[in-house]
């Protein structure tokens, strides 16, 4: 089982969207998927078809340990993923996690062991801040993916964001990895953004994935059904560029049988 944090301090970034269509995208090439949603705002959730406010159990619970793991999982979301789901109770979740011991482990002690070999990949959407609900994803986490927009404001944050990636690896998860930048949000007539974008690919050369993630209306609009865009319009932009994302993720990790991911730019 490989665990994944989808991460980035800024809001806007794609970071929900990625989270949602990299699952779904991991399910379409037959691959057992959980979806944890780590954001009070409980996006995942909802873009997954599931309602955030009739949930009887959420990561919250989790966190606090008044559940285990596997009781807070919904099976067989619209996407073809499991979904751990989130919603306002993870706000109280992080007050209450900064009065107890080992508050930065609590995600991954619950995960580890709990859920033995039931999942390929398990894809951690982490709230747009740097918190204790974040930490607690990196923690749980073997890698990070970062979306990022092609702007000047994104170059800042990730510097932000590398630093804490840091000081997670030297104090609680030393195994903790880059496994890619993902630009998102892309217009190539945007002069900006393809200059921005030249600067990520000199300063973090093959950590920046070569799956691009255009601006796409679909994109947009697939949440508010509920779905997944591979299940909105599966012959969207949006929906072949996570499918390549999926692709190129499986390759890069050594997960064989998956063909070569078609390159955008």
């Amino acid at each position: 089982m490989k665990t994944v944090s989808v991460t980035n301090q800024k809001g806007g970034v794609g970071k929900t969207t990625t989270s949602v269509n990299l699952a779904a995208a991991m399910v379409s090439v037959r691959r057992r998927v959980l979806l944890i949603d780590l954001d009070p705002q409980g996006n995942a959730t909802m873009g997954s078809g599931v309602d955030k406010r009739t949930v009887e159990y959420t990561t919250a619970q989790v966190l606090l340990q008044e559940a285990a793991a596997p009781e807070c999982i919904i099976r067989g979301c619209k996407g073809g993923y499991d979904l751990m789901p989130g919603n306002e109770a993870l706000t109280v979740a992080e007050v209450r996690l900064l009065e107890l011991e080992q508050r930065e482990y609590r995600l991954r002690g619950a995960l580890r062991g709990a859920l033995g070999d039931q999942y390929d990949y398990v894809f951690i959407d982490c709230p747009p801040s740097l918190n204790m609900l974040t930490l607690n994803g990196l923690v749980a986490a073997d890698s990070v993916i970062i979306p990022t927009q092609c702007e000047y404001y994104a170059l800042e944050g990730l510097s932000a964001l590398m630093q804490t990636i840091e000081r997670v690896r030297q104090s609680a998860n030393p195994g903790l990895r880059i496994e890619g930048l993902l630009r998102t949000m892309f217009d190539s007539r945007n002069n900006l953004a393809n200059d921005v974008s030249t600067q990520l690919t000199s300063h973090f050369g093959e950590s920046v994935y070569r799956t691009i993630i255009p601006r796409n209306v679909t994109l947009a609009e697939a949440p508010s059904h509920g779905l997944p865009v591979l299940l909105y319009d599966e012959r969207s932009r949006g929906a072949l560029a996570y499918l390549n994302l999926a692709s190129e993720l499986l390759q890069r990790n050594g997960d064989t049988g998956v063909p070569e991911p078609r390159v955008q730019g």
